[in-house]
């Protein structure tokens, strides 16, 4: 069968792009040149949108029973416990996953791997990119096997191949920023002591942090820190001996058993280009930065669920190749956005400036106190959680109603105990929202051009979320707002669909099993 689609790089990122592409019918080759699966990884945390893009394709559940619901965090000061910062839930009300997941990337990896050879795309590993050669008509990629080197035409090529990124070096792609001058670690370590329980904790002084995790096995924690000053060594001679004093001295914790360890620097950088012709740098090949958060990993599966429907729609015949101009636009201005607010935090976390230790020192007990009130929980959710992340102002964002604007994520809203109108959008298909009656002419239009027309009774909490009756909202298949606008403004409906040459796949699939009619 042909490939439409390279994937290179087979972490989180890859591996959601080749969901996505599976879910809406696209041929894809995804490769890595590791030999296996990672085992080791610094990403922690899966976080509400990544989950909701994760309910989108059916995986949310085996997602979610890999990994623990975080309830607390332990906050300390020089080893005395500060502040105790409730977690639980405390998103109920703006998302179906009112928390945040603790799950390490190569457990995460395994989950999606596992999803992806469920439907026959099985990984290609000791498979590396050595050569590009693109044209507007595609890309030939020359790849190094076991086998000896292939040569593959593809459609589009898709970098998720990580900070070094072989795609982005092959398209001579800048990328620029700098590196924190901090050397960081990461252990998989049995330990003991104060704050080896069932809870995260994350252990602050004047100069450094170090974060413990407990893992689901219930025997081992993962630490990330910062290597001390003090040890003078290479970092790539840096072993856990080395810094073990350190952890116990500041967590008052002991380790009896190291299954891995390493070293690593944090660097702040957005690619100068998402795109160049047919070739895509997506996740750390696009964009790198401070761990503060846990952002990084779940801002690649963002980019995958942006990329992935638009390269549907354009291979499908459903959209103007335009279309694709988008992703760049769209996800650069996010890196940046995560870029600098990862960036505050981290200096907030690890800084030895005078202002930022007091900022510390005063700031962190007074975390659960602050938690208490709903206006807080409801802002540091929407911050950390990736929910309020849009395309505002974006060249595929049109109108607005209210306080809700197109390039948003569309609000979510309970419709019941079990079902919320985020349900509707597991059919990865451009769909109209209506919350409140629908017009006879938006019915027709919708019914003439087949394009899903869901009504939802107009609520309190409808409009409480923004919705207003009556308004159309127009919704992308990544669960985004393309076009916003007040009651039976039809016509302007259409412009947009004819702008980017849109058709929904309920409209390709209806014409596919019409007589007379051809499927592209």
């Amino acid at each position: 069968m042909e490939q439409q689609v390279l994937i290179v790089g087979a972490g989180p990122t890859g591996l959601v792009l080749a969901l996505w592409l599976q879910r809406l019918g696209v041929n894809c080759r995804i490769v890595d040149k590791a030999s296996g699966p990672g085992t080791t990884s610094r990403a922690m945390v899966v976080h509400a949108r990544s989950l909701e893009f994760y309910g989108q394709l059916g995986i949310a559940d085996a997602v979610i029973a890999a990994g623990e619901k975080a309830t607390v965090l332990d906050a300390h000061l020089d080893r005395r416990r500060v502040a105790r910062i409730p977690f639980a839930n405390f998103g109920e009300g703006l998302s179906p996953y009112p928390f945040m997941l603790v799950l390490p990337q190569d457990m995460h990896e395994r989950v999606l791997e596992e999803e992806l050879t469920k439907v026959g795309v099985v990984i290609e590993r000791d498979c590396e990119l050595i050569g590009i050669e693109a044209s507007e008509a595609g890309v030939l990629a020359r790849l190094r096997t076991t086998r000896g080197e292939d040569t593959l035409s593809v459609d589009y090529l898709c970098g998720c191949d990580g900070a070094h990124s072989t795609v982005r070096e092959k398209l001579g792609i800048r990328f620029p920023g700098r590196t924190y001058e901090q050397v960081f670690f990461v252990a998989d370590a049995a330990v003991t002591g104060t704050m080896a329980d069932d809870k995260p904790h994350m252990a602050l002084t004047d100069r450094d942090m170090l974060g413990i995790f407990p893992l689901k096995s219930g025997t081992d924690w993962r630490l990330i820190g910062i290597v001390p000053s003090s040890v003078t060594k290479n970092i790539h001679d840096v072993n856990y001996e080395d810094v073990a004093d350190h952890v116990l001295r500041y967590a008052g914790i002991k380790s009896s058993k190291v299954n891995w360890f390493s070293t690593y620097h944090v660097h702040l950088r957005v690619a100068g280009a998402f795109r160049k012709g047919r070739a895509f740098l997506v996740g750390d090949a696009a964009h790198i930065h401070s761990p503060a958060g846990g952002q990084g990993m779940n801002t690649g599966i963002g980019d995958a669920s942006n990329l992935g429907w638009k390269l549907a729609a354009v291979l499908q015949g459903r959209a103007a190749p335009a279309l694709l101009d988008s992703y760049s636009v769209e996800r650069i201005a996010i890196a940046h956005h995560i870029l600098r607010s990862t960036d505050r935090i981290f200096r907030f976390q690890a800084s030895p400036s005078s202002l930022m230790r007091a900022a510390r020192r005063w700031l962190t007990p007074s975390f659960p106190a602050l938690m208490r009130f709903g206006g807080v929980r409801r802002f540091v959710f929407r911050t950390i959680s990736q929910i309020a992340l849009d395309n505002r102002g974006g060249p595929i964002s049109t109108g607005s109603v209210g306080r809700v604007h197109s390039g948003e994520r569309l609000p979510w809203v309970r419709l019941d105990r079990r079902a919320s109108n985020h349900d509707a959008l597991r059919d990865l298909d451009w769909q109209v929202h209506v919350y409140g009656d629908a017009p006879e002419a938006l019915e027709a239009f919708c019914a003439s051009h087949g394009l899903a027309l869901r009504r939802f009774p107009s609520t309190r909490a409808a409009r409480a979320a923004g919705l207003q009756r009556g308004a159309l909202y127009l919704v992308r298949p990544d669960g985004h707002l393309g076009f916003v606008a007040r009651k039976g403004d039809v016509p302007a409906l259409a412009d947009y669909l004819a702008r980017l040459q849109l058709r929904p796949r309920a409209a390709r699939r209806s014409e596919a099993s019409s007589p007379g009619v051809r499927s592209e």
